[in-house]
């Protein structure tokens, strides 16, 4: 049986004390956002995660989506969740009141996409992809399109999905074939197929709106020649209400190794009905809206499966009985001890709750700047946190994803053999985060986005949104005597990652192989890094609220002990991360092609 409880507690911690809400009512657009209208967010949205999507997990996968005379069924109780999801407001949480939204920021917005998808990674896909959608139209889109689309989006009653991926082509869009033929009435015809489209087809909303990319006639080749189009499953009549069924359908669904309950489809287009969505030819532009906002829902996903293994792993380790403490008997009454008394279980634990809330709180820091980007009056520190949000995306994906599938693994290891049975639920999860180190782009592309675009952008500008605020918070701790255990071994990796960044600068100007050789060992060098400067930060608040008069000293307490865990038991990776990255691509790509 899978067990999750929303952990309101961190979350308020990551909030309120580690990235600050508190300056948020100063702040135009946010001015209602308070840290009571936090919790109570935070307390609802776990209730309903806990109550009605998680008992929905396990049969949910059991069951799977069907394909039945073109139509999608989704497992039983999911489309009664769903609307009582869209009806309690969830839907609308994070868009912009002029569309019928909340206009709630994303700091909060992230903490209730971990939630769901902590408790039912399959159903989050859903309002997730619609939300991608939503913020790709309201960038690009006509307002008459906005006009028809986004307020039944934002209220839930009709959905979003993105259509890229054909099966002859994945990362390389550029080798697209579907086609749009222009018409006099300002529409397009589009015609072509698309393959592992999240929610393409399903029962859950009245209408599903695509975003399709598709070539126009007088396209260039490549990706300078590729479009984007707004397709709807029905044409909506002119009171706003689904019409006559459009030129698009369902020819199968994916038969996957996870996220079952999440409809993956092979899609139609006949001369679908669809309008242009931005300028001709930069619909390239359009879609990475979606993408990167796609891409840090991703990483949500990641720390969402992490949280729930490591829940379930605690659980187990706490009750499973097996040998006795190399210390001597912990529990004499009892014919064993459990297992959480072994170091090899302890060293699981430790490194799970070390990811996951390591994780929490880097997603924090980017969310703040989502929030910033968006909303702050100053347009330099608009622009500072764009930089930081640019720079961390790819990271966030990458990581949170990686770390997902390596907690979840670690989770079904405290489990042993009855990990890997259905009976627990946790070999659920390893197969439903494996997914997330894949699509919305690879995080080998992830890898090869950091240092192939955005650390050379505008002369390294990105790169200085992170590293000075990381240096000034390892420079803060140098002098304080209870955190130099934590700072030593910070300041030693991220000097490795400074050196790193300056040596792949340099080489990749000379052998492009030389950056793409070394480019996921950086990115993972980078993502530890920047969890040691989240935990050397949250050192810092958790030694400031023990010398005051908190009132859960053991919460801060356990705190410092998993910062401890973290940099003196995680972080030295780092010094293996360096040494492979500085030694080149010479064994990598030595080999001949025809060797393998």
């Amino acid at each position: 049986m899978q067990v999750y409880n929303a952990p309101i507690r961190d979350m308020r911690f990551v909030l309120q004390e580690l990235i600050g809400i508190g300056d948020y009512p100063e702040i135009p657009g946010l001015e209602e956002v308070t840290p009571d209208l936090a919790d109570a967010i935070l307390e609802e949205s776990g209730k309903f995660c806990t109550e009605v999507l998680l008992p929905l997990n396990a049969t949910g996968d059991e069951e799977g989506c069907v394909l039945e005379n073109g139509v999608v069924r989704t497992p039983k109780g999911f489309k009664e969740a769903y609307k009582a999801f869209a009806e309690s407001g969830w839907t609308a949480m994070a868009s912009a009141p002029e569309w019928g939204g909340q206009g709630l920021p994303e700091s909060i917005n992230k903490l209730v996409e971990e939630m769901s998808c902590a408790a039912n990674l399959s159903f989050g896909l859903y309002p997730g992809l619609t939300h991608g959608a939503y913020q790709a139209i309201v960038d690009h889109a006509s307002e008459e399109l906005k006009q028809t689309y986004l307020p039944k989006m934002v209220e839930g009653t009709w959905s979003g999905t993105m259509c890229l991926t054909e099966a002859h082509c994945g990362t390389d869009l550029g080798l697209l074939r579907t086609r749009a033929e222009p018409q006099d009435d300002g529409s397009y015809k589009i015609t072509g197929s698309k393959i592992f489209i999240s929610a393409g087809e399903h029962d859950l909303t009245e209408n599903i709106i695509h975003l399709v990319l598709a070539r126009l006639p007088d396209a260039p080749k490549g990706v300078k020649g590729i479009s984007l189009f707004l397709v709807p499953k029905f044409l909506p009549n002119a009171d706003g209400t689904p019409g006559q069924r459009n030129g698009v359908t369902c020819s199968g669904i994916e038969h996957k190794m996870g996220i079952k309950a999440s409809a993956t489809c092979q899609m139609s287009f006949d001369e679908a009905t669809g309008w242009l969505v931005g300028e001709p030819h930069k619909g390239m532009r359009a879609m990475f809206t979606m993408m990167n906002s796609e891409r840090l829902s991703v990483g949500v996903q990641g720390l969402g499966a992490a949280e729930a293994a490591y829940q379930g792993a605690v659980a187990y380790a706490k009750e499973r009985l097996q040998g006795r403490s190399l210390a001597g008997a912990k529990h004499p009454d009892k014919p064993a001890d459990p297992i959480i008394v072994h170091p090899d279980v302890r060293r699981m634990l430790m490194t799970m709750r070390a990811n996951v809330e390591g994780c929490r709180a880097l997603g924090g820091w980017v969310a703040r700047n989502l929030d910033m980007m968006k909303h702050h009056p100053d347009p330099e520190t608009r622009k500072e946190a764009e930089d930081f949000t640019a720079l961390m995306t790819p990271i966030v994906k990458a990581l949170f994803t990686d770390l997902g599938f390596e907690t979840a693994s670690i989770g079904m290891q405290v489990y042993g053999g009855h990990g890997f049975i259905r009976d627990h639920g946790m070999e659920q999860y390893v197969r439903d985060s494996r997914i997330s180190m894949i699509y919305e782009g690879t995080n080998g592309v992830q890898a090869l986005d950091l240092v192939g675009r955005k650390m050379p952008a505008h002369m390294g500008r990105y790169l200085r949104a992170f590293f000075h605020p990381a240096l000034a918070e390892i420079d803060a701790a140098i002098d304080d005597d209870r955190l130099s255990d934590l700072v030593q071994p910070l300041s030693k990796a991220f000097g490795g990652l400074q050196l790193c960044t300056a040596e792949i600068a340099q080489k990749g100007l000379r052998d492009p192989e030389e950056a793409g050789a070394a480019a996921t060992e950086y990115l993972r060098l980078f993502g530890l890094v920047a969890l040691g400067v989240m935990w050397l930060r949250t050192a810092k608040v958790a030694h400031a609220a023990l010398d005051g008069e908190c009132d859960d000293p053991e919460f801060y307490k356990a705190k410092l002990v998993t910062a401890q865990f973290y940099m003196t038991r995680i972080l030295p990776q780092a010094a293996g991360l360096v040494a492979a990255i500085r030694s080149g691509k010479s064994a990598m790509m030595a080999l001949d092609e025809m060797a393998f």
